[in-house]
């Protein structure tokens, strides 16, 4: 899954102006995740070091988020377990750009779309990918702005902090709110999102009722039915027209979305078939800026190589628990105490498991029990999600 997050503008780092995200048959999707990896070193070297020197050179690295996130190394929280890692994933809605512009005005800023923190478990067992609402009113610390002053301290809708300060920015509110140290990030926009899809020649997706949403530019018919990239992209970023209208449903099908991506590249042969590979490596690096440790083919090879063994049973992906905002029911806030006992089980490297519906829990002693009740044999509490193993159309 750490290979799937695919571009973004080019040097888009901690400014948020920036000119620029197999199974063996269903049981083990980022298995191909491994695979994918060690076969960018076998193509380039079988045709030669100018293909492999491309894609690496593909990979921005985000030199001045380092450098803020360094600045304020003391707050930042410590790593509990070694070996574990969490990766922040973040979507730009940047207009700016190459084929962006036709998704609204380009005022010059960005915010964070879409922003995901994936925990990979020490020994690579489990991961576990947390949505993070855009809506979500949190603390944003004072960040470094593109124009070299600082903003202040505010209480704000969680995407802003991107659109103030960038990755360095939002990464710094992420740790705020969780205590959960990120050792990694990747960002994406519109037109890196749409490159990658159609690199695999679509996605399959399957839909209960046919959509007709004007504003997302997508007409589609019931039942199964395979996304190109633009028609991707306005069904993963559709509010109003899908579903109940909420971002719960948005942050659903996206999380749904991902586990179809790599379906597609895993049964299409793309992972061993150097033809097919390389214009979907190509599409994945060619705008994409990350940490410096991850900024190049070796960086994501490290990192992926171990995945190869997990099975899509325990790839799991939840919405962080939140409740509508006591003073503004078009806001968000976290649902305590659920929302503290997932960081804290991230933190230290603990089991979570997900179901389709799982129980309210609040603070008083009654919910308390009714919490120890839900939870499943060895006490391993449970959140509303699924697995990469589940199938929409199943």
């Amino acid at each position: 899954m750490t290979d799937s997050p695919r571009a973004l503008g080019p040097g888009l780092g901690v400014s948020a102006h920036g000119d620029g995200l197999v199974r063996r048959r269903r049981r083990r999707w980022l298995r191909g995740a491994g695979v994918g990896a060690g076969a960018v070193v076998l193509v380039a070297a079988g045709v030669g070091g100018v293909l492999y020197a491309k894609l690496d050179g593909n990979i921005t690295p985000d030199e001045a988020a380092a450098a803020e996130l360094a600045r304020y190394e003391k707050e930042r929280p410590t790593s509990l377990v070694k070996g574990a890692l969490n990766i922040l994933l973040i979507g730009s809605d940047s207009r700016s750009g190459n084929g962006n512009a036709r998704y609204g005005r380009d005022s010059g800023t960005e915010r964070s779309d879409t922003t995901i923190l994936l925990h990979l478990s020490a020994g690579r067992h489990t991961a576990t990918a947390v949505s993070l609402p855009r809506d979500l009113m949190v603390d944003v610390p004072a960040c470094r702005r593109p124009d070299g002053t600082r903003s202040r301290p505010a209480f704000d809708m969680f995407n802003h902090a991107f659109q103030k300060g960038g990755s360095a920015c939002t990464i710094r509110t992420v740790e705020k709110l969780t205590d959960v140290r990120v050792d990694h990030h990747m960002v994406v926009d519109f037109h890196g999102f749409k490159d990658m899809v159609d690199a695999v020649d679509g996605v399959t997706v399957c839909l209960t009722e046919p959509i007709d949403d004007k504003a997302a530019k997508l007409r589609l018919p019931a039942g199964r039915v395979t996304l190109d990239g633009e028609e991707a992209l306005g069904y993963v970023r559709a509010r109003k027209s899908l579903g109940d209208g909420s971002d719960t449903g948005r942050m659903d099908r996206q999380q749904r979305f991902l586990g179809a991506l790599v379906h597609k590249v895993q049964s299409n042969d793309v992972l061993l078939n150097p033809v097919k590979l390389y214009p979907v490596l190509d599409a994945a690096t060619s705008s994409l800026t990350t940490d410096p440790d991850l900024a190049s083919l070796r960086g994501l090879y490290e990192l992926v190589r171990g995945l190869r063994d997990i099975p899509m049973g325990r790839v799991q992906f939840l919405t962080v628990p939140r409740e509508s905002y006591v003073h503004d029911a078009n806001r968000d806030q976290l649902d305590e105490p659920e929302a503290r006992r997932l960081f804290e089980r991230l933190r230290k490297d603990e089991p979570v498991k997900v179901t389709e519906k799982a129980p309210k829990v609040s603070e008083d002693s009654h919910d308390e029990e009714a919490y120890e009740e839900s939870e499943n044999v060895g006490g391993v509490p449970t959140f509303r999600g699924n697995t990469a193993a589940q199938d929409a159309c199943g």
